[in-house]
């Protein structure tokens, strides 16, 4: 077993002031391609597999049955911002179920969108469920409760949502999951490994809508829908919204909470995962920066990489006290 390596360093002085380290893996339909650390390092991949989590949406049948579209399906696997844009689209689905947002379990979270935080504090306005960025999420776990004839108490682990949420996961992980925790959204984030989670992420990048048995089509939709809409995935300004628009559609990338990062490149057959130990946003977004442009996937003078890759560090009087960079002999 190998130990987390280092990933990301923050430099000042001319020293090294602090490094982030972590695992990750590459895979494809074969198997292992590529790790640094140790890529059997058992983690929760949070956020980071919500298209897994939706694949039994769509594999059902039930997305169908419901007349969902490719905004839809990327609303399902996003962690959007609730801004305007998410909020109406995942109101105006619940409100083609018949529900509204009191069904959603997810909780109130306030709006990440500065604008729209600005003006709803004008306004009087309070923040709902319909905020909250797994509300898309949890929308698409209505949407198979309601399909399956089951009860509303969809996050229960017990739930017949959950139970083929989970059954799904340990196919595309190709492995048994040996617990779960419960995420912030309410709903039970089952554990792999980081080599499982990019096994997994080797499924998309492989799968094509109109190809395959019923869980590669179903994939590929879910693939195809994060690639062509990646302003719900996120939002503006972040980084998986930028990383997806810098390089056009080629590559879906998707963040987790507590420094997880997973991309899907389907034209290279690869599937990435990555966990940074310390659970730091800013070195997952570097290192998958940086493990994207490793494979030819992301130009590393593109905005989007270098604002995550090679950052100054800048001081209240904007002097440049330091930087950041990816650790050396890493990607």
């Amino acid at each position: 077993m190998t130990g987390a390596v280092a990933m990301v360093e923050l430099l000042r002085g001319g020293m090294v002031e602090s490094c982030h380290r972590g695992h990750a893996a590459i895979c494809d339909a074969s198997g292992l391609v590529a790790a640094w650390g140790d890529p059997e390092a058992l983690i929760l991949p949070r956020s980071s597999c919500k298209m897994v989590q939706a694949l039994p949406l769509v594999e059902s049948g039930a997305a169908d049955a419901a007349g969902l579209g490719s905004e839809h399906l990327a609303l399902a696997c996003a962690s959007h911002q609730g801004a305007p844009l998410h909020v109406g689209k995942v109101a105006a689905w619940l409100d083609g179920l018949g529900l509204n947002e009191a069904d959603l379990l997810c909780g109130v979270q306030p709006t990440r969108d500065r604008d729209e935080r600005d003006r709803m504090i004008r306004a009087g306005e309070h923040a709902c469920q319909l905020h909250n960025n797994c509300s898309g999420k949890h929308a698409g776990f209505l949407t198979l409760a309601r399909h399956l004839h089951a009860g509303p108490d969809y996050v229960d682990p017990a739930h017949p949502v959950q139970r083929a949420v989970r059954a799904t996961f340990e196919e595309a992980t190709g492995r048994a999951s040996p617990g779960f925790g419960i995420d912030g959204c309410s709903a039970p984030n089952f554990a792999t490994t980081v080599a499982g989670l990019a096994r997994a992420m080797a499924v998309f990048a492989a799968a094509r809508p109109d190809a395959g048995d019923a869980r590669s089509r179903a994939a590929g939709r879910l693939s195809e829908a994060m690639r062509r809409h990646p302003d719900l995935v996120a939002g503006e300004g972040r980084a998986c919204t930028e990383l997806m628009r810098a390089m056009e559609g080629r590559v879906a990338v998707k963040t987790g909470a507590e420094g997880v990062f997973v991309a899907f490149l389907p034209e290279r057959g690869f599937g990435v995962a990555l966990k940074i130990e310390d659970g730091a946003t800013r070195a997952a977004e570097a290192a998958i920066a940086g493990l994207l442009v490793h494979l030819g996937a992301l130009d590393p003078a593109h905005p989007a990489a270098r604002k995550r890759m090679v950052g100054p560090i800048l001081n209240w009087r904007g002097i440049e006290t330091g930087a950041m960079r990816l650790a050396p002999g890493f990607a």
